[in-house]
């Protein structure tokens, strides 16, 4: 009998849970991928062509969240929906413009996110350069290039009218690597009338066999144009090996 209150209090709490309402399940997420059976062809065009047209949305989307622009991708998807069934809530005038004006908000956005790191760049350039200036071994041009001798050369130098072949690597401040021949496992050649500024000096001041360390200005450089590796006004530095020249005719 003294077994009595614990056994007591185990029927209670057993009871007590059997009143509880069931858990609820987990709402299931309406844009979960599921895994599908493409058993033929034809079910495999169509989910290619779903998939192409997500790819493109979601191009869309990274570029729009990169600079702060966030849409509801659930939207997203009824409104794709929609027009597939031709039951768009908008008209087709409304899509239209309300499209542009998103493209239009994404590129002005674009357009200011460069602006301020090209400022960044150009503070973050000219603040190196003061400093590398005074490191050892660092030769400044009256042009603004910096230059250091890693290997000293034995041949000839090239005129501004030659062509050179080289290999290099070039890189941001930051060590990003935007070009490098070593990584094509192919030395490039090209005239000296073809390059950037601080390309045409800096290799007349070489000799074949040498490889020299350049410290380009954003004025010697590519300036204000951003390409697809290098923002603008990036201060560059480059590791060049002379390897020949191709004397001009």
């Amino acid at each position: 009998m003294k077994n009595l209150p614990v056994i007591t209090l185990m029927i209670f709490a057993i009871a007590f849970s059997a009143c509880q309402p069931p858990a609820k399940p987990k709402p299931k997420d309406p844009l979960e991928v599921q895994l599908l059976a493409l058993n033929s062809y034809t079910e495999k065009q169509a989910y290619a062509l779903g998939a192409s047209i997500g790819d493109i949305v979601a191009d869309k989307t990274n570029k729009q969240q990169k600079v702060g622009i966030e849409l509801d991708t659930l939207l997203i998807v009824k409104g794709f929906i929609a027009g597939l069934q031709e039951k768009s809530q908008l008209s087709a005038a409304d899509v239209q413009t309300l499209n542009r004006e998103l493209d239009k908000q994404l590129k002005d956005k674009q357009n200011q996110l460069k602006i301020e790191q090209t400022k960044v760049n150009k503070e973050a350039g000219l603040a190196f350069l003061e400093s590398n200036s005074h490191s050892e071994g660092i030769i400044q041009t009256e042009s603004g290039l910096q230059y250091q001798v890693l290997r000293q050369g034995n041949g000839q130098s090239p005129k501004v009218s030659d062509t050179v072949t080289v290999n290099y690597l070039g890189t941001l401040l930051d060590g990003t690597v935007f070009d490098s021949s070593y990584a094509r496992n192919k030395p490039a050649t090209f005239p000296l009338t073809r390059v950037i500024k601080g390309w045409t000096e800096g290799l007349q001041l070489m000799q074949t066999g040498a490889k020299y360390k350049f410290f380009i200005p954003p004025e010697l450089a590519y300036g204000a144009r951003t390409t697809s590796k290098v923002p603008g006004y990036s201060t560059l530095i480059f590791e060049v090996e002379l390897l020949e020249i191709i004397a001009a005719e």
